[in-house]
């Protein structure tokens, strides 16, 4: 197709999503905001603690009335009291004084310091005997030591991890304004196509990979995938079922169907749809070239290549970043979050003007260095995936990389 003229780099293809807004906001309880991205900045209204209190069991007193004790001359004070858990306290600490206090429990005003049990002992019913110095702030969390009243927490677009909800817990905050999660329709097609529960498997056919691995890519990235069907290599079929998922989802992936040959329908598919625009027909990577990118009303609109490969490739490379930006990442997030260095096994060729990349087994080496070797295969081979441990990028103006060379691998 003339279309296909309109090949775009990956980068070219990356900034396209940049423009991408995120979807509308809703209110969710802490209970179900793990792994969600905030829609506004979450600003402290209160101390946290809000009282200055024990980590430590011991006893509260002033730090000054400790200092030289020692085990051959310890510190003596008075016992006047002790503070019940989860209780205020109207006891206070004078000179020579000292008030039993658990941890967690409120700290006695007059004191700056807390002597850990293990440094202390009991004369008598009212004199304890200390055997340690204690400084001021010794085990004494102090009233906002933790979080100030005002303090900026989190940032509008931040993802929300477990320990940040424990944080939320700790200001009383019981919901959250968070980005909507995407839902994502996934349509597989192509007539050799049949269920994985089909056994024998008939000569000519294959089972339904990319359902299944894309499905999995796509949770992993926080969307929920809806409709997932395999439609046959009908142009009314298909686009039938893309107007279906238009009213209910955000995203469209449709896979196979997206080269040039004769019976491929994707970009035919796309122009089928109301509000269609085609904004990519072809990146200048490998594995990859023919995939489609548009929009369909307010819907996104993928083409992935039918190969899993590619296909596994390509929604890793290009529609996991499209999901953070519709689920509210205000700064570019790379894919590639996660890599190491590594020195490369064998030479890698490549060809100017096409990204490629390469999937990667990762050892050791006799010197103890981290090795890649490259995985060489077809893009139809779905297990050069399984035996990856992740992918080297040769980007689009070099051509090729040496044995030796040093390389970052993008980890899966």
């Amino acid at each position: 197709m003339s279309q296909f003229l309109k090949v775009k780099t990956a980068d070219e293809v990356l900034s396209i999503l940049d423009g991408i807004d995120p979807l509308p906001q809703e209110t969710v309880t802490l209970e179900l905001a793990c792994g969600r991205r905030l829609a506004s900045d979450i600003v402290a209204a209160e101390s946290v603690p809000h009282f200055s209190r024990a980590t430590m069991d011991g006893y509260a007193v002033r730090a000054r009335d400790t200092f030289g004790a020692s085990e051959s001359l310890p510190a003596l004070l008075e016992r006047t009291g002790e503070v019940v858990m989860g209780e205020a306290t109207s006891l206070t600490v004078g000179p020579g004084k000292a008030v039993e206090v658990p941890t967690g429990g409120m700290i006695p005003d007059g004191a700056d310091a807390v002597v850990m049990v293990e440094y202390s002992s009991k004369l008598d019913n009212t004199m304890i005997e200390i055997t340690r110095p204690a400084a001021p702030g010794e085990n004494v969390l102090k009233a906002g030591d933790d979080i100030a009243p005002g303090e900026v927490l989190f940032r509008k677009g931040a993802m929300l991890r477990p320990q940040d909800i424990g944080v939320l817990a700790a200001l009383g905050i019981a919901e959250v304004e968070v980005f909507r999660v995407a839902r994502v329709a996934l349509i597989s097609t192509g007539d050799e196509i049949v269920p994985v529960e089909i056994h024998p498997l008939p000569v000519g056919k294959v089972r339904d990979i990319n359902s299944f691995s894309l499905a999995a890519l796509i949770e992993s990235a926080g969307a929920r995938v809806g409709m997932k069907r395999k439609v046959s290599d009908r142009l009314e079929d298909l686009v039938s079922a893309c107007r279906e998922a238009m009213m209910n989802h955000d995203v469209i992936v449709l896979s196979g169907g997206s080269s040039v040959g004769v019976r491929d329908y994707t970009a035919q598919v796309l122009a089928g749809l109301p509000k269609s625009e085609l904004l990519v027909h072809g990146v200048a990577i490998r594995p990859g070239k023919p995939t489609i990118l548009g929009r369909a009303g307010g819907a996104l609109f993928w083409g992935l290549p039918g190969q899993p490969v590619s296909a596994l490739i390509t929604c890793r490379e290009f529609v996991l970043p499209s999901l953070r930006k519709l689920h509210g990442v205000i700064e570019t997030e790379l894919v590639h979050s996660r890599s190491i260095g590594a020195i490369l096994s064998h030479q890698l060729p490549s060809v100017h003007g096409r990204t490629d990349y390469v999937p990667v087994h990762l050892s050791r080496s006799g010197q103890g260095r981290t090795e890649a070797s490259p995985i060489f295969g077809k893009s139809g081979a779905i297990s050069i995936l399984a035996r990856a441990d992740g992918y080297v990028v040769i980007p689009e103006h070099v051509e090729g990389l040496d044995q030796g060379a040093g390389v970052s691998v993008f980890l899966f």
